[in-house]
């Protein structure tokens, strides 16, 4: 069993910068990526970026691409979302996602593992 729990969430204001961590604990031996996702109330979970667990290889949405910035320390089976220049329309609740399946990597059923979620709140 993996549990990840995600924390940095929070208020700030439109152009300020935030990042969002994610540990992850148990048996996280097999993981192939972490990945951020974003969903707001009556929307679809919308995937954010994704890091490769084995090289850091990283992958982002259009709508961050530039702007925010994902990463991992292995050694402390942590990952990271680094954003800057935020804007309102980031406004939501952020959650941390492990797979260990090689599939499309942008998908929300690839994902085995969640967090419960973080809320980034972004102010005009």
């Amino acid at each position: 069993q993996v549990q990840l729990v995600e924390s940095g969430g929070g208020l700030v204001q439109a152009g300020g910068s935030m990042r969002l961590s994610c540990a992850a604990s148990g048996r996280t031996f097999s993981t192939y990526a972490m990945a951020w996702f974003r969903q707001t109330p009556g929307k679809e979970r919308e995937f954010v970026a994704r890091v490769r667990w084995s090289d850091g290889d990283t992958y982002y949405a259009d709508s961050v691409k530039g702007r925010f910035t994902i990463s991992r320390d292995n050694a402390k089976n942590t990952v990271y979302l680094q954003m800057n220049s935020l804007k309102p329309e980031d406004t939501a609740v952020y959650y941390c996602a492990r797979t260990t399946s090689r599939a499309s990597t942008t998908m929300v059923l690839s994902y085995d593992n969640w967090g419960r979620g973080t809320q980034v709140t972004v102010s005009s």
